[in-house]
């Protein structure tokens, strides 16, 4: 069985309520065991509930939009996949069928389409950048746009900052994967 050096998502099954303990257990794993050019993102799929208290407060909750499930970005080898199934809270892979199979990762649409509705960016781009700097959209609306970068959200894989539109400075917000490098 040859190992491909190609990064995939799959999904962890965990003991529900360890879903965010999973992932802090992995992340620190992955730096600990020298496992960084192997293990990538963990993400808690979660959405936010609006509620209005009795008292007019707003409560804003998040909750899990699947309950006892993580998702890794990792390159599956025997030892990455040493690592991550021997985390503590992690019951196993899904997509594996037992006896020592490695599990299936998620198709792209799959994956894509999970992100999208957890508002993270669906690409992972190599470029770092910092407020200050300013940078080109290559996608949206704001195409052939730069903007000069005033947050990056890394989790979520998203730039705020301003834009020149019609001689005034405008915000705007846009994933890591619409802009292109330092201008």
């Amino acid at each position: 069985m040859s190992e491909t050096m190609e990064k995939k998502w799959y999904v962890l099954h965990t003991y529900s309520g360890y879903e965010n303990k999973v992932k802090e257990n992995l992340l620190s794993r992955a730096q600990s065991m020298g496992m960084e050019d192997y293990i990538f993102r963990v993400v808690v799929p979660e959405e936010e509930k609006h509620e209005t208290t009795k008292t007019g407060k707003e409560k804003i909750e998040k909750l899990k939009t699947f309950p006892g499930y993580v998702l890794v970005e990792m390159v599956m080898t025997d030892q990455s996949w040493y690592v991550v199934r021997n985390t503590p809270g992690v019951t196993g892979f899904v997509g594996s069928h037992g006896s020592g199979s490695k599990p299936a990762p998620l198709l792209d649409s799959e994956i894509n389409n999970i992100l999208r509705q957890l508002g993270i960016s669906t690409h992972e781009n190599n470029f770092k950048v910092n407020v200050g700097d300013s940078v080109s959209i290559i996608d949206g609306p704001f195409k052939g746009q730069v903007v000069k970068v005033t947050d990056v959200d890394g989790e979520h894989q998203k730039i705020k900052g301003n834009i020149l539109m019609m001689g005034h400075e405008t915000n705007v917000e846009v994933d890591f994967d619409q802009v292109d490098s330092l201008v």
